[in-house]
């Protein structure tokens, strides 16, 4: 199922004077069209996988895929205008076949034959694309592109290949249409939310003196792989990050008694990824952890207040920034305080809580808020959580203690 909201995506094309946009990145294709864009698309390159959304949102949308994933596009194609290209997986559909020649047979009945190109052609992806375009007069419109993704030579190619089209950049636009997540982001986001606290729990119940990074990263998996097994689902992807003791760069710390443990992670769901952290400590907390973590800690209450409609990210920055200066941290400073979630690239999403942005919060925003600090002969603190924009407010989809928890 697409994520796209088509009204949202025509009233932003309006506004921008675009009569629809084309995208390239992985992730951007599957929010346009529901599709997974394929292996084809592992290299980095652009044309292997491109969605045409044409700025009226009645009109029918279109994609280039490859002949792999088109196999699996049947209940997409009366809604979708799929074509399909050639990639360097041979496969073939065989009915009652008993032997070579009938396999030769299936490959000339489908007119799947000739030679195959070394990944995928990707001069052939754009001459589909230019052929879609030419179809639907759009071969003299203005049409955005994912810029931010698309590398410079292949925008190039692009170009030459259909060079009567006015290309625009619609990066700005598609980060909008992101930010808004709808029922369905919002489920996989919580789910995604959960699992990795259930890892959570369990990484705080095996850790023990002498644990590693390894063991704690492995139990927090386990955890969070059973918690998702146990509502029927099944994790898309994973990650971790994971610090012991005093020395943030000793990744062969073991756990030892007063060590801090701060343990950053998130779980996939369909490709949705959580951002949240807790910090534990083995035993006793030294005075000036403890002072520090409750610095931090009545920063992301008062961050959390902020997280509101109509109040912008700067502003939510600036209130944490200006509690931390008033609890004495004169100097201290993040870059951002948080950022949105959802599907990106990496696991911070666009907008960030940061300096100066005047992005208003909107209802249906999932954002992950963070106060973390980092002092190599301390430790790692940090307290991170996701939060649901509502239209009064924000509402967290965790639920793990707030405190520094020990976990003797």
């Amino acid at each position: 199922m697409a994520d796209m909201d088509r009204e949202r995506a025509q009233q932003l094309l309006g506004a921008s004077g675009l009569d629809g946009m084309v995208l390239f990145q992985p992730e951007t294709f599957r929010y346009a069209t529901g599709i997974s864009a394929g292996v084809a698309t592992m290299w980095g390159r652009a044309g292997s996988a491109i969605a045409l959304v044409p700025a009226d949102s009645t009109s029918r949308l279109a994609a280039v895929v490859s002949d792999h994933v088109f196999a699996g596009t049947g209940h997409l194609r009366q809604s979708i205008d799929l074509r399909s290209h050639r990639i360097w997986i041979d496969a073939v559909s065989l009915h009652e076949a008993t032997s070579i020649s009938d396999i030769n047979a299936a490959y000339r009945n489908s007119n799947n034959i000739g030679p195959r190109p070394e990944t995928f052609d990707q001069q052939a992806c754009f001459q589909l694309l230019a052929d879609i375009i030419k179809e639907r007069g759009l071969d003299h419109a203005r049409l955005g592109v994912d810029l931010e993704f698309m590398p410079t030579a292949d925008f190039t190619k692009l170009k030459k290949t259909i060079p009567t089209v006015d290309w625009q950049d619609a990066s700005g636009i598609v980060k909008r249409l992101r930010m808004i997540k709808n029922p369905s982001e919002i489920q996989r986001l919580r789910n995604a939310a959960s699992y990795a606290e259930a890892g959570l729990q369990r990484l705080a119940k095996s850790a023990k003196s002498g644990s590693s990074i390894k063991d704690l990263s492995t139990s927090w998996l386990t955890g969070a792989t059973d918690a998702a097994i146990a509502n029927g689902e099944v994790l898309s992807g994973h990650w971790d990050y994971i610090s012991i003791g005093a020395d943030l760069q000793n990744m062969a710390a073991t756990v030892k008694d007063g060590d801090l443990i701060k343990a950053d992670v998130g779980t996939l769901v369909g490709g949705y990824s959580s951002d949240g952290a807790r910090t534990f400590v083995f035993g006793q907390p030294s005075p000036l952890a403890s002072e520090v973590y409750k610095a931090l800690l009545e920063t992301f209450l008062i961050g959390g207040d902020a997280l509101k409609p109509g109040n912008t990210f700067g502003q939510v920055h600036a209130v944490m920034l200006a509690n931390m200066r008033k609890l004495g941290f004169e100097e201290y400073y993040r870059g951002h305080f948080g950022h949105s979630v959802g599907a990106a690239v990496g696991i911070e999403e666009w907008p960030f809580i940061s300096h100066g942005n005047d992005i208003t919060i909107e209802p249906n925003m999932v954002l992950a808020l963070e106060a973390p600090f980092y002092a190599n002969g301390l430790g790692a603190l940090m307290i991170e959580e996701q939060f649901l924009i509502t239209s009064t407010g924000a509402d967290t989809m965790n639920r793990l203690s707030r405190e520094l928890v020990s976990i003797v």
